[in-house]
């Protein structure tokens, strides 16, 4: 097939891209090179550098396409609100050209990079009261050093448990909002355009070629450039966050699967999926993992960000089942080789 790939050049573009030429696809390569994601480094070669948002430069760049892999986004949290209008630009309106411009070429077949983010807060569950979903942690508990989600109806701390891809959408930063955003857009445009969708929700995805240094890089790229400097790895809260760390091969490899599931599927198919190890993890061991073999201890240093969630750890199920996606790399094994793997300037 040929397959036009967008954000060809950040840290999972470049692997996914890597990843559908290795399984015989024909790859066009989209990358606007945001000096955000990747500084002033300049673009691979046989990549067209292109603004995801330029109605005019997709004509040519669509001709003879099969199917679209869109990775192209703005990433990180959002350091401030006044980001909100660059997350907005990027991914909200840069997803509906690019839709538009597929449909104007005859384009109808789409794998969407979406994110664990617009789950918001994980599943919760009390063990009196069943499932719950708790409120936004307020600042003054996170204050008094009370980090966990507590049931609404009794109080009791909450427990987390596995979340599917039918949760309820929360988002609760800008990179979320954005991501829920390009989610609807797409399942629009299935409607609209009589096409086909699958969205996958990566989790925290690690691996060579990651960012380092910038407010957009991963945490598993945060500790590990503390541990470069000399300095302890320093963990937020107390450390108990869960989270599902997935390797950026596996999350490659999960692409490959989607594409070759969407082009042979017929119109009018949305289907989101989780792209997760399926083996959950603290922060705080995340940390110890990346640390191994350095005689650092992370810092746990009681602090925290207000938006941040206590948990959210994804169910591996569906993916498992409708597209024979599972996780090659544990984390066991994969945090521990990051710390050596070559990261991106």
């Amino acid at each position: 097939m040929r397959v036009l790939l967008t954000g060809s050049a950040g840290f999972i573009g470049a692997a996914v891209g890597g990843a559908l030429e290795a399984a015989g696809h024909e790859v066009v390569r989209i990358d606007v090179m945001l000096p955000a994601a990747h500084g002033a480094t300049e673009a691979p070669p046989g990549t067209h550098q292109v603004d995801v948002r330029d109605a005019d430069r997709w004509g040519d760049l669509l001709a003879g396409v099969d199917a679209v892999c869109h990775q192209a986004a703005m990433v990180g949290a959002g350091v401030t609100v006044a980001d909100l209008p660059a997350y907005a630009g990027h991914n909200d309106l840069g997803t509906a050209v690019l839709l538009a411009a597929m449909h104007e070429a005859g384009v109808d077949r789409l794998v969407l990079a979406s994110s664990m983010v617009v789950y918001g807060e994980g599943r919760y569950t009390c063990p009196t009261h069943g499932d719950q979903a708790p409120p936004p942690r307020r600042r003054e508990a996170l204050e008094a050093g009370d980090v966990e989600n507590h049931c609404p109806e009794c109080g009791a701390v909450l427990g987390w448990a596995l979340v599917g891809e039918d949760a309820r959408l929360a988002p609760r930063s800008s990179y979320a909002a954005s991501k829920v955003a390009q989610e609807h857009y797409a399942s629009a445009w299935v409607r609209q355009a009589d096409a086909a969708v699958v969205a996958l929700r990566y989790h925290n995805v690690y691996g060579p070629g990651m960012p380092r240094d910038t407010p957009y890089s991963g945490v598993a790229a945060m500790f590990r450039s503390s541990l470069e400097r000399g300095e302890r790895p320093r963990v937020f809260e107390d450390g108990g966050q869960v989270r599902d760390f997935v390797h950026v091969d596996d999350v490659a490899r999960a692409n490959v699967l989607a594409l070759e599931s969407v082009v042979g599927s017929g119109a009018g198919r949305y289907d989101a999926y989780n792209v997760c190890s399926g083996e959950p993890v603290s922060i705080l061991d995340v940390a110890r993992l990346v640390a191994s073999g350095t005689g650092i201890d992370p810092d746990v240093t009681g602090g925290f960000r207000l938006g941040d969630v206590r948990h959210v750890v994804a169910s591996p199920e569906r993916a498992r089942a409708e597209l024979g996606f599972a996780a090659a790399v544990h984390p066991e094994e994969g945090l521990p080789a990051f710390a050596t793997a070559p990261l991106r300037a």
